[in-house]
């Protein structure tokens, strides 16, 4: 279910800019995600989530995102969900292995980086296995965001 992802223009439901200038990503894979009807509907009727504090981490032998916040859908009543409940990633086993020993091994941490509906409409999550960056780090990437504004305003003007 889960593959390599090419990074398609599709219209994200939720994105979390933060976590590129936060950490280096590696490698990004596509995952599905388990849901609640009420959460399915939440997302398309109101407009999205947010995944700005959420991360991705292994619970029993599966890997769960942590922490996204999908708000409650209004017209639901008591079949409502939790906000912000644990919801389950769907990766094969041999992926869930493979990424459980690269972070083990290696110290990195898989970060969600944005979630959209694919051509079929099926919610799906973009992870990135990413090294956290130092202070030094992140200045660099200003900087580098700031000289490319600086020269796209120079050949417009």
């Amino acid at each position: 279910m889960a593959k390599k992802a090419k990074e398609k223009e599709t219209k994200p439901v939720a994105e979390n800019r933060r976590a590129r200038y936060d950490y280096h990503i590696e490698e990004t894979l596509e995952a599905g995600i388990m849901l609640l009807g009420s959460e399915v509907k939440s997302i398309r009727m109101q407009g999205g989530c947010s995944i700005a504090e959420s991360h991705a981490g292994q619970k029993d032998g599966t890997i769960f995102l942590f922490n996204a916040n999908i708000p409650e859908y209004k017209m639901s009543n008591q079949f409502n969900h939790e906000p912000k409940r644990p919801r389950q990633l769907l990766l094969k086993n041999r992926e869930i292995t493979k990424l459980s020993a690269k972070i083990k091994r290696q110290g990195l941490t898989l970060v969600p980086l944005k979630m959209y509906f694919n051509d079929r409409g099926l919610l799906k999550v973009l992870l990135g296995l990413a090294k956290g960056k130092n202070k030094v780090d992140k200045r660099e990437t200003e900087k580098k965001r700031d000289w490319s504004r600086q020269k796209e305003r120079m050949l417009k003007g």
